[in-house]
């Protein structure tokens, strides 16, 4: 497999924990104005759709179950500190950048290491 092809599969791994981010993030965002805001009930309706949509993202992953929302769960964890700076203003203090960093020590460990016997996740 070429260089080009393997970063391609690996971009649209990355694409898809992004779009399941955002899902439970922003799902959750609406649930969380709704009940906690005094918002529309609305935005809690929308918000528990959101959340389902983020149930599906992840079975167009290539890879198991466990391992797949063992990554997610590094990938929200920088989704979730970039959304509170982006949305409620609060900048990323060193532990959070640290925390970041460590979560995604463990997203490249579980989901792109090669496991004997297996194929890559950009080889399937």
């Amino acid at each position: 497999m070429s260089g080009s092809t393997k970063a391609a599969k690996i971009g649209i791994t990355l694409l898809f924990f992004f779009i399941a981010g955002l899902c439970e993030i922003g799902g959750g965002y609406l649930v969380w104005l709704w009940l906690r805001d005094g918002m529309s009930w609305l935005l809690g309706a929308i918000g528990g759709f959101v959340l389902f949509l983020y149930g599906i993202v992840p079975t167009f992953q290539p890879s198991y179950f466990h391992r797949i929302y063992a990554a997610y769960g590094g990938i929200f964890i920088v989704m979730a500190v970039f959304w509170g700076w982006i949305f409620e203003g609060i900048v990323p203090d060193r532990f959070d950048i640290i925390g970041a960093t460590i979560a995604l020590s463990g997203v490249a460990i579980i989901f792109y290491m090669p496991r004997k016997g297996e194929k890559a996740p950009w080889s399937k």
